[in-house]
């Protein structure tokens, strides 16, 4: 099929566009900046004139995977004006585009939007049948607001629109800069010798990109309107004990390690029942940390050329 990705030059589009393109798909890309990579169109999906110009000059086409975003909880509170952009008016711009021509949509939903979920294991079911809990970030508020305005197309217009809840995804390929992912974090930090910050006591599910690519390139020829599903490892550790593995694979010194029991923007535990992923999307999550964090960290040494 045809397919449009936004933000296809980031750390996770651009292995998308490859691996559908590797099953055969005509694949093109919606990017905020100049990238020169083929068929790939330049706009910012905040402006509307320029989203509807690029899909314009795109042609018809199946299904968008709308993946551009303002991401990162520090980010969304110290540039809130361009993640309320980006991710509200952005994502009602896809919609509005949506409701115009009638293509499919695979929305870049986040965990952020559980909060601090009391459960076991969450299940995609637990924001409809508890109360919601409170967000602490604007980050995690936007992906809320966004999932809300993909149910009201859907419920106004009809649009068919799948969601999809990333749980820490993390690997070769995510560049460094303050806002990225902790993992990217941690390991530049430490491979610079630069500190880090680790909350005690906050648990998390770690998924290796080349684990969830496949899984999110499954939702093109599986593809079901309405439905929300989480995308997360079964792997759940203490981000302390990640922090650990990464002194330990980097050579770090442990000065390098500040401990504080208290991260006022985040939560403390974020486990994902992942069953429907499985069920649906064919979700294998095969890399352990104790894999994937050595292939993370060879990359960032070979592209930043890092010696050690």
């Amino acid at each position: 099929m045809k397919i449009v990705v936004t933000g296809s030059a980031g750390t996770l589009g651009r292995p998308l566009v490859a691996e559908l393109r590797e099953r055969g798909h005509d694949v093109w890309g919606v990017e905020l900046q100049h990238t020169g990579l083929p068929q790939t169109v330049r706009a910012d999906v905040g402006d509307y004139r320029q989203l509807r110009a690029a899909f314009d000059r795109i042609g018809d086409f199946d299904l968008v995977f709308h993946l551009a975003a303002e991401f990162g909880r520090i980010n969304g509170e110290e540039h809130y004006e361009q993640v309320w952009r980006t991710n509200a008016i952005g994502t009602r711009n896809v919609l509005e585009l949506q409701r115009e021509r009638g293509f499919r949509h695979v929305f870049a939903s986040s965990s952020e939007v559980y909060g601090e979920a009391d459960a076991e294991a969450i299940d995609e079911r637990y924001l409809l049948e508890h109360p919601q809990p409170p967000l602490t970030n604007d980050y995690a508020i936007s992906k809320r607001v966004n999932e809300d305005q993909v149910r009201n197309f859907a419920n106004r217009y009809g649009t068919k629109t799948m969601t999809l809840r990333f749980f820490n995804a993390y690997g070769p390929g995510e560049r460094y800069h303050d806002y990225r992912s902790v993992v990217c974090l941690f390991a530049h930090r430490l491979l610079t010798g630069k500190p880090i910050t680790v909350y005690e006591g906050y648990h998390r599910v770690f998924l290796y990109a080349g684990d969830f690519i496949p899984t999110l390139a499954n939702a093109a020829d599986n593809f079901v309107p309405g439905e929300t599903v989480n995308i997360g490892g079964d792997e759940y550790v203490s981000v302390e004990d990640m922090a650990n593995m990464l002194l330990d694979i980097t050579g770090a010194h442990p000065s390098l390690v500040n401990r504080l029991p208290l991260d006022k923007h985040n939560v403390t535990s974020k486990k994902p029942d992942i069953s429907k992923a499985k069920a649906l999307l064919h979700h294998v999550p095969r890399t352990r940390l104790a894999q994937g964090l050595p292939l993370t960290v060879d990359w960032m040494r070979k592209h930043y050329e890092i010696g050690g």
